[in-house]
C-alpha cells in the first residue's frame, strides 16, 4: 500500500486516508488488518491516469 500511494503520488497517510474513505483509485484488498493494492488494478491506473474505483481522482 505505501509503495502504490508513492507511485501515485501520496503520502502514506494520505493513502491511508483515502482507503478509509473508499477513494484510494485502485483496488485495494484489507486482509486482517493490513491493506493490500491489487498489482494489475495500481498498473492500469497508472497507464491510464483514470481511477478504477469511486470518484477519486490521481
Amino acid at each position: 500500500m505505501e509503495d502504490a500511494s508513492r507511485a501515485l503520488g501520496f503520502s502514506r497517510a494520505k493513502g491511508y486516508e483515502l482507503i478509509r474513505r473508499g477513494r484510494f483509485p485502485c483496488r485495494v484488498l484489507r486482509i486482517g488488518r493490513s491493506s493490500r493494492v491489487v498489482t494489475a488494478s495500481l498498473l492500469r491506473v497508472l497507464e491510464s491516469g483514470q481511477p478504477e474505483y469511486n470518484d477519486a481522482s490521481t
